[in-house]
């Protein structure tokens, strides 16, 4: 058994397990972690406890200071900026894809655009640009219509914040079968989400011991 802390490292965001490394951490506090591109900010999300590790976890490096807290708001800032350079190089070479955000780790080593696609795209020399603009490692990650409504936000036809970009950590399957159990129109406009895709909120309204047929 090990000791473990759960580190969150943005809003609805999963949960991961880090070594606290002998450090009296609560709920809430703001640390510094390692992970495999580098140092980043992160809270704590769920206090210590026993877990069965399949891996030696990664260590939280420290509680974050006011210095830290600043470095992140650079590299958000900085983030900001790859994410503008990067769509102006996108349109040159047009390339059919959707950026959707950038993202610095807190060292600046490493360097993630997320972008949608309608299928496989060939980013070869748009790696090739972004490398000599930046001096880190740049990685592109290809993410779904409904991780990129997760991180885009919004408001749900409900009128409140939709559901993936605070408080769904992760994805389940929904089908077009959970609509007709609960009576609802099938009507697309009314049983799909800023996504495209079948609410999520369907399988929470899902009547007890129904059964769901993936979709």
């Amino acid at each position: 058994m090990a000791q473990a802390v759960g580190i969150r490292f943005r809003s609805a965001g999963k949960v991961f397990d880090f070594d606290p490394a002998g450090q009296a951490l609560q709920y809430g506090d703001r640390v510094v972690v390692s992970t495999v591109h580098g140092q980043e900010l992160g809270w704590v999300a769920r206090e210590q406890r026993e877990v069965e590790p399949e891996a030696p976890l990664r260590q939280v490096v420290r509680e974050a200071d006011y210095a830290d807290m600043e470095q992140g708001a650079r590299m958000r800032d900085n983030a900001e900026q790859a994410f503008d350079a990067a769509l102006e190089t996108v349109d040159q070479l047009d390339i059919e894809m959707d950026l959707v955000e950038a993202e610095y780790t807190l060292d600046g080593h490493h360097l993630t655009f997320y972008f949608t696609a309608e299928g496989r795209v060939d980013f070869r020399e748009l790696v090739r640009e972004l490398n000599g603009r930046f001096p880190c490692r740049v990685e592109l990650r290809q993410i779904g219509v409904r991780d990129e409504a997760k991180i885009l936000g919004g408001l749900g036809m409900c009128g409140r914040p939709m559901c993936c970009s605070t408080f769904l950590t992760e994805f389940q399957s929904v089908s077009i079968r959970m609509a007709k159990d609960q009576g609802l129109s099938l009507n697309p406009s009314r049983i799909t989400g800023n996504c495209g895709r079948l609410l999520c909120c369907l399988r929470f309204e899902q009547p007890d011991g129904a059964e769901a047929v993936a979709g």
